[in-house]
């Protein structure tokens, strides 16, 4: 399976990038639910570092939450609460995702969410020229600068991963 610049239909994400005057490159693959983040990295021959997954959480006050980590990263939820200034933070259930974001699982993007939420980026995101996040859509990720999505979403640079 093999990864492919570029392609002719345009997600959500990629018109809000447009909109906004954000530069990135598209990168297509063959759509595949069961794809983990490092294989998804393996096909558009990126290291693990740079391409990010996006978490959607809820925090004990009912607030919802956005985390976006590299893909061979675990959200670690008692930072990830502290972060936010919550006492606790969870996953949300995959079937609440749609509605509440307009994303379905392994298609989720912090750009371009039904609603805005807080958002947090993992910090090692600030080194990176240029880092992948999911395109909306399965099968699509844009590349860019992690400067640029940071200042779009009103990220947080935060330590949310699990330390080794």
């Amino acid at each position: 399976m093999k990864a492919g610049k570029g392609n002719e239909e345009k997600t959500n994400v990629m018109r809000v990038l447009e909109g906004k005057k954000i530069a990135y490159v598209s990168h297509t693959y063959e759509p595949d639910q069961t794809l983990t983040g490092e294989e998804i990295a393996g096909i558009l021959g990126e290291d693990v570092s740079r391409v990010f997954k996006t978490l959607v959480t809820q925090g004990k006050t009912g607030q919802y939450y956005v985390f976006v980590v590299p893909v061979a990263e675990e959200l670690d939820l008692k930072k990830a609460a502290k972060a936010a200034g919550e006492k606790s933070i969870a996953m949300i259930k995959q079937k609440d995702l749609l509605p509440l974001t307009g994303y379905i699982h392994g298609g989720c993007s912090p750009v371009g969410m039904k609603k805005q939420f807080p958002t947090f980026i993992h910090k090692t995101a600030q080194s990176l020229e240029k880092i992948y996040v999911s395109a909306g859509k399965v099968g699509f990720q844009v590349e860019l600068d992690p400067k640029e999505l940071i200042s779009l979403t009103r990220s947080i640079l935060a330590d949310i991963v699990v330390s080794e």
